[in-house]
């Protein structure tokens, strides 16, 4: 753990971002709107990437309005969709030859049991196989980009979470709403962890990092059971521009590494400061990783191709 983090790295100790790409899914509401705003106004050129294309208009007017100066633009993106996330892909790459950044925040959190367009669980499809078939898709900008960073925005709930290879979907057992939000919140761990060996097994200067907001109020609990929404209200808690912070760090700071972890400092990683935090031991399973990659690729159809090298060299600490 850095003298920095020990400091209480906050918004104000983020670099500045001017001339740097960052996308952001999930960037209408919540965390990803906080690390949105935070990072437009520090001069950074943010797409919000957004499922409804009416509050992703009002988060990007209110982005606008705060700092009318801020650099920002909308895709639209549902990653319950594999049409979606190529067509938004297609428009990124066509518009952003560049992509310093990207942020995968949105996800679902323990909905009814529902599925996605192409017929995966609602939970796994969105939150794991939509960010995996949209990182692919922009593989090739990203590191094209010198130093670029991929921060994937999992939750203190992996710790609940089985990868069920056997049934990934929830076709066989009855459906549970929490042990599938951890298997999918497990899945963003071992993609994050899978990613950043590929990476450098590739000589590739991008690196692939995870980060958790702990308990931010935000709507993603909309969908809670009851009994979780009740003890949740006796939980520390904090909000989503707090919540934003540990993301931030990993997305920005220049100290950190591929594969590290980020979270609160506080008690239980509810609330607090960025620090490095620890993932459970199920997600560093490197056969589970490897195996979670290949049945990844089939089912989305997205390959992965670490061929490219960086365009150019950005200034040191970027």
């Amino acid at each position: 753990m850095t003298n920095e983090t020990k400091r209480a790295w906050t918004e104000a100790d983020l670099p500045d971002q001017t001339g740097r790409t960052t996308i952001v899914t999930g960037a209408n509401t919540g965390v990803g709107f906080a690390t949105a705003q935070i990072l437009a106004d520090h001069g950074a050129t943010v797409v919000l990437a957004s499922r409804d294309p009416n509050r992703g208009r009002a988060a990007l007017d209110r982005i606008l309005q705060a700092n009318p100066t801020a650099d920002v633009a909308l895709i639209i993106l549902d990653l319950a969709s594999l049409a979606s996330i190529r067509a938004a892909a297609d428009e990124i790459r066509t518009e952003y030859p560049r992509i310093d950044l990207l942020i995968n925040n949105a996800g679902v959190m323990m909905p009814p049991y529902g599925q996605t367009e192409d017929n995966f669980e609602l939970q796994f499809g969105t939150n794991h196989l939509g960010h995996f078939a949209f990182t692919g898709l922009l593989l090739d900008r990203l590191i094209r980009t010198p130093d670029s960073r991929i921060v994937t925005v999992a939750s203190a709930g992996h710790r609940t979470g089985r990868i069920d290879f056997n049934d990934l979907q929830w076709e066989r057992r009855h459906y549970r709403r929490i042990p599938s939000y951890g298997q999918s919140k497990l899945a963003n761990l071992l993609f994050a962890y899978e990613l950043q060996r590929r990476l450098a097994d590739s000589g590739s200067t991008t690196i692939s990092l995870a980060a958790h907001p702990g308990g931010a109020n935000t709507e993603l609990q909309r969908h809670s059971p009851a009994f979780i929404r009740f003890v949740a209200r006796f939980l520390p808690h904090q909000s989503a521009r707090m919540g934003a912070l540990p993301p931030l760090y990993a997305a920005t700071a220049p100290n950190v590494q591929g594969a590290e972890y980020y979270g609160p400092d506080g008690r239980g990683e509810f609330t607090g400061y960025p620090v490095l935090v620890q993932s459970n031991a199920r997600s560093h399973d490197r056969e589970t990783q490897r195996r979670l990659w290949t049945v990844s690729e089939q089912l989305t159809g997205v390959t992965y191709d670490f061929a490219d090298q960086p365009i150019s060299r950005t200034r040191p600490g970027r």
